[in-house]
């Protein structure tokens, strides 16, 4: 009687420990860093990326008809509309298989997109003068009001352009500050994990 008791005994205590170490268990993945990064969303912020991106490309179809000098003198619309289409389906794809390795690849790929927006951005600041200028004294060319009609469209597809940079420049600095702060989180979770298996071990001893 007196053994079937205190094996009962131990396996009580053998079971309050395993559901010790499941709970800690259970937290640790629970807080996970890089679900730091699925948290903010990159599907959703991904996929009106990939909308700017779209644009892009087809606006850069658009102006490469045009016989006047524009942004896509330099393929800006071409090469921008790439790197967003790449960084949204990146984003996409990392929140549905997250790993250390495609957070790392979504930030480098950030971190370039943001890196042409500058050149994007000045081109058709400066675009958009020129046209203004030329809209402003279209008596130089030989149809001066169909010329005063395409300067005022040229206009509007440039700004349009322009505020497209400058949202998708918001999401990739928000994006690049999750990816950032979800990777320099993992080597704190790497020690969380190393303290919590030895405290299980003293306790178990």
């Amino acid at each position: 009687m007196a053994e079937r008791e205190s094996a009962a005994a131990e396996r009580g205590s053998g079971e309050t420990d395993g559901n010790k170490e499941a709970d800690c268990n259970q937290m640790v993945s629970s807080s996970k860093p890089l679900h730091r990064f699925v948290k903010g969303e990159p599907r959703c912020v991904g996929i009106v990326i990939l909308f700017f991106g779209c644009a892009e490309v087809l606006m850069g179809f658009v102006l490469a008809r045009v016989e006047y000098e524009t942004s896509n003198y330099i393929y800006v619309p071409f090469w921008q509309g790439a790197l967003f289409l790449i960084s949204g389906n990146l984003s996409i794809y990392t929140e549905i298989h997250p790993s250390k390795k495609m957070v790392t690849v979504c930030l480098a790929m950030y971190i370039v997109a943001l890196l042409g927006l500058p050149v994007s951005i000045g081109c058709r600041i400066r675009y958009l003068s020129l046209f203004d200028n030329e809209r402003r004294y279209p008596e130089s060319y030989i149809e001066p009001e169909w010329a005063f009609i395409q300067f005022g469209q040229l206009i509007c597809i440039e700004a349009t352009l322009l505020i497209f940079s400058l949202c998708v420049s918001v999401l990739l600095i928000f994006l690049t500050t999750v990816a950032r702060l979800a990777l320099k989180s993992t080597k704190t979770q790497v020690v969380i994990q190393h303290v919590l298996s030895a405290v299980t071990d003293t306790a178990s001893n």
